[in-house]
């Protein structure tokens, strides 16, 4: 899984997390420094959802701090930048909100050989369909499913983007 990993990181200019994982994140790569990726993963943008942060909170940079109430005007412009892609790595209820509210252009899935049962979704349960289409699907020597799905438009609705997790385009 490590080629799509660094194809999907090349194309990433910043990542958005909530704060559970941005916490769990930041309590990690810090001390990894040295390794091209995690050197990557220190280095890029990050923006971090949370009510609870405060800014002196954010010792992993370059971190900003989104409030949930601003969150869809945050990502409406964070995609609206020139530039790659906003990637989120985990944040179940926060790929949740932005599926809810027709923010995620693009999901990237990396479906295990394991049934766990029960667990976190990502999925909004308000019954709307969200259609989109597969844009390749590679398999790792793991089994792992690398799937990529972009966003289904409407006929006749121009868009175009400059392109672990959903992706939130610069359209």
């Amino acid at each position: 899984m490590g080629s799509s990993i660094n194809e999907l990181a090349e194309r990433t200019d910043a990542l958005l997390y909530g704060r559970r994982t941005w916490q769990g994140m930041a309590a990690a790569w810090p001390g990894r420094a040295g390794d091209p990726f995690a050197d990557w993963m220190n280095a890029v943008e990050k923006h971090v959802v949370s009510n609870t942060l405060a800014e002196a909170d954010l010792t992993w940079t370059p971190t900003s701090l989104i409030r949930g109430a601003d969150l869809g005007a945050a990502v409406t412009a964070l995609r609206d930048r020139p530039g790659g892609e906003v990637n989120i790595w985990g944040s179940a209820q926060l790929v949740r909100s932005l599926l809810a509210e027709d923010l995620v252009d693009e999901l990237n899935l990396m479906i295990e050989p394991i049934v766990l049962g029960g667990g976190k979704s990502i999925f909004p349960t308000d019954g709307v369909a969200r259609q989109f289409e597969l844009v390749s699907a590679t398999t790792a020597h793991t089994g792992v499913q690398v799937c990529r799905y972009q966003r289904a438009r409407q006929q006749g609705v121009s868009w175009r983007c400059h392109t672990l997790a959903p992706s939130l385009h610069r359209c």
